[in-house]
């Protein structure tokens, strides 16, 4: 009795994982060996589960429908207009106080100099963080406003926005002043999509030598 009641637990417990019993379903060793679990551990042959089912062949985030696997633009432009304004803001009080220490090098080290030190390199990198805050504002907008009129989103709309930006920041300063802002914006972003495409034109050209 004892024993049959152990034959029954043991193949009820069988049957429940996938394995034991006569005739149970299961895997051997021999048929998870080919079974590739990229990224998984080895999963235990008396489970009752195919590990095929259990490979993720899938991205890992889930995106709504029609949404971008990159950021926009619009997601981007938070970002490149604090680190403008960061950066500038840094810049300016290096920059500051340079100047001041040269402007106050024949006078001792006291609190005036201190002060004047202190309000130059203050000023300095307000000025350089709303500069480069500014710039990067209108870029972002022209990106944005570009990439929704086209419907695309490449290097094209990187060059016409930096050219857009420098022409509107330097409009106050007549055709000439404009003509060099569009210049600089234009050759600045142009640089710009070149260092990003660089590695695909390398490739490109290393395909077409062979």
């Amino acid at each position: 009795m004892e024993g049959s009641a152990g034959n029954s637990k043991g193949s009820g417990l069988g049957g429940f994982f996938g394995a034991g019993g006569v005739g149970g379903p299961g895997y051997s060793h021999a048929d998870l060996a080919g079974v590739p679990l990229t990224g998984m551990n080895p999963l235990s042959p008396y489970l009752n589960v195919d590990p095929r089912y259990l490979i993720q062949d899938t991205d890992e985030f889930i995106l709504p429908t029609g949404a971008s696997k990159t950021r926009g633009r619009f997601e981007l432009a938070f970002f490149t207009i604090g680190g403008c304004c960061i950066t500038g803001a840094a810049f300016g009080a290096l920059n500051g106080l340079r100047l001041s220490l040269k402007e106050t090098q024949s006078m001792a080290w006291s609190k005036p100099r201190n002060v004047q030190i202190l309000n130059m390199v203050t000023r300095h990198g307000a000025l350089w963080g709303n500069t480069l805050g500014s710039l990067a504002l209108l870029y972002s907008a022209f990106g944005v406003i570009i990439e929704k009129t086209r419907g695309a989103e490449d290097d094209l709309n990187t060059v016409a926005a930096g050219t857009m930006t420098g022409m509107l920041y330097k409009s106050t300063s007549g055709l000439r002043g404009i003509a060099r802002g569009g210049i600089a914006g234009l050759t600045l972003t142009s640089l710009y999509a070149l260092y990003n495409n660089w590695e695909h034109m390398k490739g490109s050209v290393l395909r077409q030598s062979l």
